[in-house]
């Protein structure tokens, strides 16, 4: 006999189909209304592919920025309790917060000759305004928050105790990271990895003011938009969309190695 499903079953069902529909509609009229021959047209436009690698070769920067640097942080708020640990936690997450312009403003602020961290870079040949530096710094700005946060909860899915044993049979700290904790986190930090690139490949708000140009993808979406309307902006937003859709599959395809000996051993 059949098991009558519950009300519950079918609000989660529908839920879910509304979602999906509210995600992929809007993406699937975009990449569907462009013709093939507009498509190859705007792929054969110098502009459109020096835009999109722009926009994937500064965010995987970041994203490689990220992983130095966040790292570290991650597995400090992952392993220690300190004093001021929240207020840690809550400044790692205000780029998630605060409004796009404002992230740009903020950076050109004392990135300018107005203030002392400005001229100090600038006497050194570092320039942010306008430049390719600029764009990675506001798209690691950006990005850093979903690696920090990503790794951390991987750490946190790993046995402390694994690192205790491995210090007491005489590994240093740094040993028993290499060698115990990255073998297990790697998958996680690949995933922030992923997490903290599809955030900056998107960012259009900062970087429109630190850096109009050279332009990214979304800032010449935006400036074809603005002067041609959809029928322009369209092609230029489907190839972005295939290749960071791509770029990301790649990357996600890397896991599955790992996934199928977990599942076959």
């Amino acid at each position: 006999m059949p098991v009558k499903k519950e009300p519950f079953f079918w609000l989660t069902l529908s839920s879910a189909g509304i979602i999906l529909a509210f995600i992929l509609l809007p993406l699937f009229h975009v990449i569907a209304a462009p013709s093939m021959e507009s498509l190859w047209e705007t792929f054969n436009d110098k502009d459109v592919r020096k835009a999109i690698w722009l926009s994937i070769s500064t965010s995987g920067l970041a994203a490689v920025i990220s992983l130095v640097v966040g790292t570290p942080t991650a597995y400090l708020l992952a392993r220690k309790e300190f004093p001021g640990k929240r207020l840690v936690e809550s400044v790692v997450d205000l780029p998630i917060m605060i409004p796009h312009p404002i992230i740009g403003i903020a950076i050109l602020s004392i990135a300018g000759r107005n203030h002392w961290f400005g001229r100090a870079i600038q006497s050194i040949g570092v320039e942010i305004m306008g430049t390719t530096t600029g764009i990675v710094t506001v798209l690691t700005f950006v990005g850093l928050p979903f690696y920090i946060n990503t790794v951390k909860a991987g750490l946190e899915s790993i046995p402390e105790r694994l690192e205790k044993v491995s210090r007491s049979l005489g590994a240093s700290q740094t040993q028993t990271f290499f060698r115990v904790v990255f073998p297990l986190a790697w998958r996680s930090m690949l995933a922030g990895l992923i997490m903290c690139c599809a955030r900056a490949i998107s960012e259009f708000g900062a970087i429109v003011i630190v850096a109009y140009h050279p332009m990214v993808a979304p800032v010449l979406i935006y400036e074809r938009f603005t002067a041609y309307g959809l029928k322009y902006s369209q092609p230029v937003a489907v190839w972005l969309i295939l290749v960071s859709l791509a770029l990301f599959l790649g990357l996600r395809f890397l896991t599955l190695p790992s996934a199928s000996k977990a599942k076959t051993g």
